[in-house]
């Protein structure tokens, strides 16, 4: 078997692989080393990694193995952390100057999880300083390349990783989404991201335990491969307070499902920004793959006109209290998209942020209520394809001007004030070639549902086959 194709075999295969002896996790591991030394220089995705050690943690799970002791789900498949979790005893940056030589002393939840399953901690993906931004750029390792299109951005903040799978240096990575961070580098590299429930995935450390607006998730090339991923990850912690009871094992169920006469509305720009042509002619060819399916789709959408400014307030709030030293301290070390941001929740005032609140539990309800007519809404990740790595984010969306840096990112950060399970599946690709990404959202708390669309979408497609030339 090459190593070409070890690296693009899925998660699920992989795992079955290994657990089966058909292959050896040091064999695994030696070939997405492999294919990591060989295209990771061209995209810059993997910035800190451990070889070494990865390979000695594939022969001692290869012994485990041998004594019948498998780890888990996971067992001896490498793992892309992104660079905003701490891992112990592996350089965690945040994509800052300020913490370019950090080592932390603990793991975050996530990969604590990762670990407990069996996977083997290969590096850290890149991602923008602090996460901040949907472009992979920062001062410490540079930016991340679409391995599409090496001269267009990957998108972010997640962005390290979904190179990372495209290019097949690695079969499972991890991600976190505020405003779209699992989702819109997902959309632009034609793998999957899901951004899970609130507290589906528990999140520690935080300074802010009830917070749900960050959610961490699992990013892989199919979506089968994310519910395995989920499944090692999901489940309860006192750590982490808002964290739901329900276990991982869940998303082991089969995802199969018929889904005739099942309701979606499908949504063109939720009403709020205009999409580019292209953009909406690949998700438009889409829509009779659903009702393919059986699926009744029907035009519509909840009224989300105060998404903007709900999101703005509450994201500049959690700015201020993450940042707000920071930015006393280190103000010359910060990009200029911080300073703003952090500036901007300074200056808030509590009944700015109490209103937001309310309006974010008015709007919570009103996408509810509309949730009981449809099971499922569908619309774009991005309203633009992947835009020239050296662009810090879009500033005009067809003759439409964005106002802030973050503005064009609404279809994904209206999701995320409704606290729904929203997943990005690669839905096709620009007559230029680069990829563009389905969003859909379920029902509160139902991300197996979701994923069950997911998979069947993806499996009447394909598209997540198509690989980037680089990578080959």
């Amino acid at each position: 078997m090459s190593d070409a194709s070890l690296c693009f075999r899925t998660a699920v295969e992989l795992a079955g692989m290994i657990r089966n002896k058909q292959v050896s996790a040091r064999e695994v591991m030696e070939a997405h080393l492999e294919q990591i030394g060989r295209v990771n220089p061209k995209v810059n995705a993997i910035v800190t990694m451990d070889a070494e050690q990865a390979l000695e943690q594939a022969a001692a799970a290869d012994e485990a193995a041998a004594r019948g002791e498998l780890g888990g789900i996971l067992h001896g498949l490498p793992m892309g952390v992104k660079d905003l979790r701490p891992t112990k005893g592996m350089r965690t940056t945040y994509g800052s100057p300020l913490f370019k030589d950090h080592v932390p002393d603990s793991d975050a939840i996530i990969v604590e999880r990762e670990r407990a399953a069996g996977a083997i901690i290969v590096g850290k993906t890149n991602t923008p300083e602090f996460g901040v931004g949907a472009q992979t750029f920062n001062e410490v390792f540079g930016a991340t390349r679409n391995p599409y299109d090496l001269q267009k951005t990957c998108g972010g903040s997640s962005g390290g990783s979904a190179v990372a799978l495209a290019c097949g240096m690695l079969p499972l990575a991890d991600g976190s989404d505020t405003g779209g961070s699992l989702r819109n580098p997902a959309a632009f590299c034609n793998v999957v991201g899901f951004r899970t429930s609130p507290g589906r995935v528990p999140v520690w450390p935080s300074s802010l335990g009830w917070w749900s607006i960050s959610v961490q998730g699992p990013m892989a090339r199919t979506v089968a491969d994310a519910a395995l991923f989920l499944a090692a990850i999901a489940g309860p912690d006192a750590r982490a307070p808002i964290s739901i009871e329900e276990p991982g094992a869940r998303f082991l169920e089969p995802l199969e499902r018929n889904f005739k006469g099942v309701r979606i509305a499908w949504s063109r720009n939720l009403g709020l920004l205009p999409v580019e042509s292209e953009v909406a002619a690949v998700c438009e060819a889409k829509r009779e793959v659903l009702e393919g399916l059986g699926c009744v789709v029907e035009d519509g959408e909840p009224d989300m006109h105060d998404t903007n400014e709900i999101f703005q307030v509450l994201r500049a709030w959690r700015f201020a209290l993450e940042h707000g030293e920071r930015l006393e301290q280190h103000r010359a070390r910060l990009k200029d998209t911080i300073i703003w941001n952090t500036e901007k929740g300074l200056a808030l005032d509590g009944p700015t942020v109490a209103r937001a609140e309310a309006d974010r539990t008015a709007l919570y309800h009103r996408v509810r209520e509309f949730l009981e007519t449809y099971e499922y809404l569908v619309l774009p990740v991005n309203p633009v394809a992947p835009f020239p790595v050296e662009q810090p984010y879009v500033t005009e969306i067809s003759g439409t001007k964005m106002e802030t840096y973050i503005d064009w990112l609404m279809f994904c950060y209206a999701i995320t004030i409704t606290g729904l399970p929203a997943i990005s599946v690669p839905c096709g690709f620009t007559p230029e070639g680069l990829p563009v990404g389905l969003q859909i959202v379920g029902r509160h708390n139902r991300d197996f549902e979701v994923l069950q669309l997911a998979h069947a979408f993806e499996q009447a497609t394909g598209g997540w086959q198509r690989r980037p030339a680089i990578a080959e």
